[in-house]
């Protein structure tokens, strides 16, 4: 799951969609909340109805919102790093265990390939968080990469099936 020359604790993941770069890239900022797998696995909110947004701009937020209880809950996952429609974007991402001070980056590229495109998502940082860390599961780094581009494939997998022409 990860590169060469890259950290054990990159993940590496890759899919092709249906679509040209400008419009994957749309479909990944602006309908996030539309691909984004639902359930715990995926979301704060659980099988809570709640919803994913990305603030499309470079020092945007990415955050979660969803209701608990009859009050509404939001966690901000990170923010946006890198803004550069259509070919780039990065974001920093916090999991809720992780201490204000800790996170890690996504990076996604869109490259146009054919008549679709490329998107390839990076996940770095993983290492930066001490070995007993409760979002490391117990995992070292190169087992945590490959968790964490087991997690994001299902990721690519929604988007891709949500971006193909109907």
């Amino acid at each position: 799951m990860s590169g060469a020359g890259e950290r054990a604790a990159t993940a590496t993941v890759a899919v092709r969609v249906a679509v040209a770069p400008p419009v994957a890239f749309a479909a990944f900022t602006e309908q996030i909340d539309q691909w984004w797998r639902r359930g715990p696995k995926f979301r704060h909110a659980g099988m809570r109805d709640g919803t994913i947004a990305l603030e499309g701009r470079r020092g945007g937020r990415v955050y979660e919102r969803w209701h608990e209880d009859g009050a509404e809950c939001e966690f901000e996952l990170g923010r946006v790093l890198r803004w550069e429609p259509p070919h780039r974007l990065a974001f920093s991402y916090r999991n809720v265990t992780f201490a204000p001070v800790e996170r890690t980056e996504v990076e996604v590229e869109f490259a146009a390939q054919g008549s679709g495109t490329l998107v390839t998502v990076r996940h770095r940082g993983w290492e930066a968080l001490r070995q007993d860390h409760p979002a490391r599961h117990g995992m070292a780094d190169d087992a945590l990469a490959r968790s964490v581009g087991l997690w994001w494939g299902d990721q690519m997998t929604s988007l891709r099936e949500f971006a193909a022409p109907r």
